[in-house]
């Protein structure tokens, strides 16, 4: 990477960073000052701007260094905080919460400070893609993979949220902003249930598509489907942690509180799946991560 480039990468890193942080506090100020419109427009206007930001920084890097920008960790952890605030918006957009950006923006924060501030900086550097990464399989896969992250973090993050209202719906809510009478409590926990199950229900068939496509750019580099390899293995783990989800929601009836422990379990095992596995520096895996 020129100087000139990694001036370039550093200036955008900063102003992401900024704008990340600026628009936190601007959501968890609105929590404080409920009734101040004002500042509640300017933190999703904020939270638009860094979603744009951190999509032009993507697009900048597939154009200067001519593939596309999923070849590493630091590269993946940027288009995972990417899709996150998409999601966030999007959501937001259908449901007008306040809570999603609160809910949200942190762990976009974290995510990016990781990728930023502690991977080392060869990490961080774009450089050429190994043979096993130069097919057009890399884009289909790796980007399915990563959307169905997303998109099932966004729902587990709600079954989370789910269970930490449920257990304190007789305590003060004031730090959520919401009122606290039991009509609204139920009112809200049927929200997040019902966000928690469409989400979790979109990201599912994206992680199914992602395992497929895997299944068959393994065979084409390595000549095999599957070989229980750490990172497939815990994709199988995750992939039956939702399907369980999905079948006690669609054939057992359940809802509530017993899918929200499930959603909530999901989150962990995604991000064993995702990063997890990796530390441990072994498996076909580990092409640009920590080796």
């Amino acid at each position: 990477m020129s100087i000139e480039l990694l001036d370039y990468q550093i200036f955008f890193s900063n102003l992401i960073f900024l704008n990340l942080v600026f628009t936190m506090f601007l959501y968890w100020i609105n929590l404080i000052l409920q009734k101040n419109n004002a500042i509640y427009s300017v933190a999703k206007f904020s939270g638009l701007l860094a979603s744009l930001n951190i999509f032009m920084f993507l697009s900048w890097r597939w154009y200067n260094f001519r593939y596309f920008p999923l070849s590493n960790l630091y590269e993946s952890l940027m288009f995972l905080d990417c899709l996150l605030l998409f999601g966030y918006k999007f959501l937001e957009y259908k449901t007008n919460s306040k809570i999603i950006g609160v809910l949200i923006v942190p762990l976009v924060i974290l995510i990016y400070g990781f990728g930023t501030l502690s991977l080392p900086s060869d990490l961080q550097k774009a450089s050429a893609l190994v043979p096993a990464l130069q097919s057009n399989w890399l884009m289909l896969h790796v980007s399915m993979m990563m959307l169905s992250y997303a998109t099932l973090i966004l729902g587990s993050l709600f079954s989370i949220l789910y269970m930490v209202l449920y257990y304190n719906k007789s305590k003060s809510l004031n730090f959520l902003a919401f009122q606290k009478t039991e009509k609204k409590d139920v009112s809200l926990l049927n929200s997040l249930d019902n966000w928690s199950y469409r989400t979790i229900g979109l990201g599912f068939p994206l992680l199914t598509m992602g395992i497929i496509s895997g299944g068959i750019w393994a065979n084409e580099a390595w000549g095999s489907y599957w070989s229980w390899d750490p990172k497939e293995t815990w994709a199988l783990i995750t992939w039956l942690i939702f399907a369980t989800y999905l079948h006690t929601r669609i054939n057992k009836g359940w809802s509530g509180l017993n899918t929200a422990k499930l959603g909530s379990i999901g989150f962990f095992i995604i991000w064993i799946c995702y990063l997890g596995v990796n530390f441990l520096g072994q498996g076909l895996h580990s092409y640009g991560w920590l080796s």
